[in-house]
């Protein structure tokens, strides 16, 4: 665990909370909860969703802590939940508008055909800068108005659409570059 990490979750204070100790475990959330925030704030696409992620990395960790094997893994154990909360909000986001498109699949080549280009995508929007991911998410997928995702992210509302135009322009750089080297179109 890093210097600054031991600041807020000791080895002892990890182990007393591991080993079931109520006051322990609620100093661990306690001063957990400031550095997953602000991870899920860096990874999800919107406020809602980091927030909604890093309570569910603290509730996970109050009801698994005791699982923990090394004491010093705590952060990266935690980082790796919200990561991974994140990414399952992500998918869902992502299987609402494939159960849309459902009916439009013929075939398994035309499934398989359009799980890569899905996964393109989503590696192309994974690649951006944060700021240019988080606008084309809140804008582009889930359709929130340009003055609230300016206002949600602290951005000027020029600013934002400049972010906004700097990230489509990137994604179609990155799915140029995707297509070239990736599958063939029938």
């Amino acid at each position: 665990m890093a210097v600054a990490d031991r600041a807020w979750a000791s080895a002892q204070l990890i182990e007393a909370a591991q080993a079931g100790d109520r006051e322990s475990i609620t100093a661990v959330i306690s001063g957990a909860h400031s550095h997953v925030r602000r991870f899920a704030q860096h990874l999800c696409a919107t406020p809602q969703d980091a927030e909604d992620a890093a309570q569910e990395a603290l509730i996970t960790l109050y009801r698994k802590i005791g699982t923990l094997r090394a004491t010093g893994a705590l952060a990266s154990w935690m980082f790796r939940i919200v990561r991974n909360e994140c990414l399952r909000r992500a998918r869902l986001l992502f299987d609402r508008g494939e159960e849309a498109d459902a009916g439009l699949v013929t075939s398994a080549e035309d499934e398989v055909i359009r799980r890569l280009e899905a996964e393109f995508v989503a590696q192309a929007i994974r690649e951006l800068p944060d700021v240019q991911r988080r606008v084309l998410i809140m804008r582009d997928v889930l359709g929130y108005p340009g003055g609230r995702v300016a206002e949600a992210l602290g951005l000027s509302t020029a600013a934002m659409k400049s972010q906004l135009h700097r990230a489509r322009g990137r994604l179609r750089h990155s799915l140029g570059d995707m297509a070239g080297h990736g599958t063939a179109s029938p």
